[in-house]
């Protein structure tokens, strides 16, 4: 496996070129397969482990989160334990000092990392953030065209759980990072 900052140095402006028509495609892909914009029914959540949730939401079989399209990012990838997300900076995320305001990007790190826990998680489980720590490391604008949210577990215990991710550009430039805990329990229904 590459250290994060080793890959990073090895981009390169085509890379990063034919990284952002990769995530361009892949929003497409996403939106066109999964358009529907609500909250998930019981029955759809219930002998479903949290892979499986989230790999319904890829297909189209569950709608998107109604956040998802107030402040236009979506969940691009799920694995056992890891997520992406993808979200699009806008003037309308601008803080009064001209950059994305730091609750945009808290919210689509917070998606990532809780939802990388979830896809952890068996049947019969699910959770609630308990905390949640962000690092901002570069200021982000619009010229952005995309960001990911790139989430993975650390450890799942049979109380709580950990994750971390970072919010990167399509050039590997870190704009932020995440940690969080969450409470495991049983789902009620």
């Amino acid at each position: 496996m590459t250290h994060p900052a080793a890959a990073q140095a090895l981009l390169t402006p085509d890379t990063a070129a034919d990284t952002l028509r990769a995530w361009h495609a892949r929003d497409e892909e996403i939106r066109r397969r999964n358009h529907q914009i609500g909250i998930g029914k019981p029955e759809q959540f219930i002998g479903r482990a949290g892979i499986e949730v989230f790999r319904a939401m890829l297909a189209g079989e569950m709608p998107r989160a109604p956040i998802s399209d107030t402040l236009d990012f979506m969940l691009v990838e799920a694995d056992v334990g890891r997520v992406e997300f993808q979200g699009r900076p806008q003037f309308a995320h601008y803080n009064p000092l001209g950059t994305v305001h730091g609750g945009w990007i808290a919210t689509l790190l917070d998606s990532a990392v809780a939802c990388s826990v979830h896809t952890s998680l068996p049947a019969g489980k699910t959770y609630t953030t308990l905390e949640l720590k962000l690092n901002y490391v570069r200021a982000l604008t619009d010229k952005v065209p995309l960001v990911r949210a790139i989430a993975q577990v650390i450890h799942v215990g049979g109380r709580t759980a950990t994750a971390e991710g970072r919010l990167v550009g399509p050039d590997g430039k870190l704009y932020a990072h995440a940690s969080t805990t969450c409470l495991v329990m049983d789902l009620g229904g």
